[in-house]
């Protein structure tokens, strides 16, 4: 049974790293079709992260008392119907609302994971979490050069009308297949409301969280979608920007599967400051279109971002663990809705090159905000 529930959670993830990362491929198709300016094409994929963002603290509560068997797929069913409307969609109007939709409807994925694998893996905890974020994550790989073929034979709304029903079997197989809790073991009472004045006044957690806007904003913002609008901007075809992408989510994936055992072993606070100078180098290569080391170096550096979630439970009591955690998390999804959209807006007006300098920038001034944090 728990491999079972391993998997199914497993699976929801991979589907919420898939849509999110789907618009770099199709980013061109959607300018060309519905006539989309990268301000509206940066806004309208930056909405996802708006509307995950926007129910991370009552999705919190929700899990607390119904349990992810429930919340989980009830969440999925509105990600089904948000695919529904995109692949449907005749304007931008429309694309905005199917996106936001899809992006509510995957906010369950990854929390309402860890809420049941803290019970169905206490001792394993942590191994099971940065495994299901590592599998998961090949969302992104299947976002890449294998939706770019797929893409070429079904057409964009194809993808989206078909990953509609998709999702809703994912739904039903974890609302049928999973429990909230092993046999015999008591599904716990949410905690109460307090506290939430006392993390936001943590000095050294809004370094962090900061750090997370900065640093998991940029990975994120490039990875589902100006990586490959970049690509395609220099003349690159559908294939080679798939590839590139490839490249970029694959050594994601080893980079969320290392991340962990290097801070265990070197210091959370060493490996994150390494891990974002590195992804500050990428963004260089970048800038002077060596794409192919940029891309590998951006993913798999990039992806140490989810150490930013690591540092946060090392920063707070015992009994605000959950609340610190979600700050952080809101900071760093909260960040890719504002560098997504931003990054379009200063493309439309000066140019790809300001618009990484800015990022870079954003990116250098987290860090020097985040060095006191190295001297405990």
């Amino acid at each position: 049974m728990a491999i079972r529930v391993f998997f199914l959670f497993t699976l929801g993830y991979f589907l919420s790293y898939f849509y999110r990362s789907a618009n770099a491929v199709l980013s061109q198709d959607l300018s060309q079709e519905l006539r989309l300016g990268p301000a509206e094409l940066g806004l309208m994929t930056s909405l996802f992260y708006l509307a995950f963002a926007a129910v991370q603290l009552p999705l919190g509560s929700l899990l607390d008392r119904f349990g992810p068997q429930i919340v989980t797929p009830a969440l999925l069913a509105v990600a089904a119907l948000g695919s529904l409307v995109f692949g449907l969609a005749q304007g931008f109007a429309t694309l905005a609302l199917g996106r936001a939709l899809i992006g509510v409807g995957m906010a369950a994925a990854l929390m309402g994971s860890l809420k049941a694998f803290s019970l169905w893996f206490p001792k394993g905890y942590a191994t099971v979490s940065t495994l299901l974020v590592g599998l998961g994550a090949t969302g992104g790989l299947m976002a890449a050069t294998p939706l770019a073929v797929l893409k070429e034979m079904v057409g964009w709304r194809g993808v989206f009308l078909g990953g509609s029903l998709v999702v809703v079997l994912v739904a039903f197989l974890i609302f049928l297949g999973v429990k909230n809790a092993p046999p015999g073991v008591v599904w716990p009472k949410g905690g109460g409301s307090g506290g939430l004045g006392e993390v936001v006044r943590n000095g050294r957690l809004l370094r962090v969280a900061f750090l997370a806007l900065a640093f998991a904003g940029g990975f994120l913002s490039l990875q589902t979608l100006w990586a490959g609008a970049y690509a395609y901007d220099l003349g690159l075809g559908t294939l080679e920007v798939g590839n590139l992408l490839f490249f970029y989510s694959g050594t994601a994936v080893l980079g969320f599967l290392v991340s962990g055992y290097l801070a265990d072993r070197l210091g959370t606070a060493r490996v994150l400051l390494a891990s974002s100078l590195l992804f500050a180098l990428g963004l260089l290569l970048l800038l002077l279109k060596v794409l192919a080391p940029a891309y590998l170096i951006l993913g798999f550096f990039g992806a140490f971002n989810i150490l930013t979630l690591t540092q946060a439970r090392e920063l707070v009591a015992g009994h605000l663990v959950g609340r610190g955690t979600t700050l952080v998390n809101l900071f760093g999804i909260g960040g890719t809705f504002l560098l997504q959209w931003g990054v379009g807006v200063v493309v439309a007006a000066f140019g790809y090159p300001v618009a990484f300098l800015g990022l870079l920038g954003l990116l250098l001034l987290a860090l020097v905000l985040y060095l006191p944090l190295l001297h405990k």
